[in-house]
C-alpha cells in the first residue's frame, strides 16, 4: 500500500487526488489495497479517490448487514462533506453501493460495479467447513481469480486468517445471509442512476449472467467484459479496467 491510511473521528480511509470524488467500497475479503491501481490512475486524471475501511466485523453481530454498511457510508459522506459522489464497488462493496443509491439517489453521480452481489449470494458464505486447512483455502483464494497466481501468499494468508477467527467467520455468515436478504431484483428497474458495469468473463464468484442480468434490469447501465478474468477485475487487469472506466467516464461528461 503506498497511500497512508488516514484516521478521523470513527473513520480510516485512503484519499488522494483533488477533483470530482470516487468513494471506492471494498469487498469481504478484500482490503484496501486491491484498488491500488484505481487510486494512482484516478487520482492523477481529476479524482479525489476515497477508499473508506468498512465496518465489516467492527459493528455488532445485528448491525453486520448491508443496510447498516450503506448507512455507515451515508455518515462518511456526510462526514467528508460532499453533495454528490461516484461510488464504485467490487463484490460486497458494489452490493453496498447499490444499496446506498436506492437510499440516497440524488447524493450519487454515477456508480460503477464490478463482481457484485445483490442478485446472486451463494458463493459468498459457502465452503468454509474445511477452514483449518490450508490448502483447501488456498484453492478457494485462487478460485476467486482466472490466474491463480494473482492469488499471493499475503492474500491467501490474510484469507485463511479471518475464517479462522470465529468472530470474523460468525459475521462473514451473517453477510451472505444479509446479502441474500437484500436482493436488488425488484430495486434496480427504479434506479437511474448511470451506472458502469465492468465484469471478468470468467468469473465463478458472481457468473458472466449475473451481469448480464444487471444490465437487463438497470434502466442507464452499460456492460463492459474483461477477458481472462475472475472475480475481481481492478486487481486482475488493473490497465484494461482503468481504461474501461476512464472512457466511460468522459463519454458520460463525469
Amino acid at each position: 500500500m503506498t497511500h497512508r491510511l488516514k484516521k478521523e473521528k470513527n473513520y480510516s480511509y485512503i484519499e488522494a487526488g483533488e477533483g470530482t470524488p470516487i468513494i471506492v467500497l471494498h469487498g469481504l475479503m478484500g482490503g484496501l489495497s486491491n484498488f491500488d491501481s484505481v487510486i494512482k490512475h484516478f487520482s492523477q486524471t481529476g479524482y479525489k479517490v476515497i477508499i473508506p475501511e468498512l465496518p465489516i466485523y467492527t459493528k455488532p453481530l445485528l448491525k453486520t448487514n448491508v443496510k447498516s454498511f450503506a448507512g455507515f457510508l451515508n455518515e462518511f459522506i456526510e462526514f467528508k462533506g460532499y453533495d454528490e459522489v461516484i461510488l464504485l464497488g467490487n463484490s460486497l462493496g458494489g452490493h453496498i453501493g447499490l444499496y446506498y443509491t436506492k437510499l440516497h439517489p440524488s447524493k450519487v453521480k454515477a456508480l460503477v460495479i464490478t463482481g457484485s452481489s445483490g442478485l446472486y449470494e451463494s458463493a459468498m458464505g459457502s465452503g468454509y467447513t474445511k477452514r483449518s486447512d490450508y490448502e483447501v483455502i488456498k484453492k478457494k483464494a485462487q478460485d476467486v481469480f482466472y490466474d491463480p497466481e494473482v492469488a499471493t501468499k499475503e492474500i491467501v494468508d490474510e484469507v485463511y486468517a479471518t475464517v479462522n477467527d470465529r468472530n470474523k467467520l460468525i459475521k462473514t455468515l451473517a453477510i451472505a445471509k444479509s446479502a441474500i436478504r437484500h436482493n436488488m431484483a425488484n430495486d434496480l428497474p427504479k434506479m437511474q442512476t448511470p451506472t458502469c458495469i465492468i465484469w471478468g468473463k470468467n468469473d465463478t464468484v458472481t457468473p458472466p449472467e449475473v451481469a448480464v442480468e444487471f444490465n437487463e434490469l438497470l434502466p442507464n447501465s452499460e456492460l463492459y467484459w474483461i477477458d481472462k478474468c475472475g472475480h475481481a477485475a481492478m486487481m486482475e487487469h488493473p490497465e484494461e479496467f482503468n481504461k474501461i472506466l476512464e472512457a466511460w467516464l468522459n463519454n458520460k461528461n463525469l
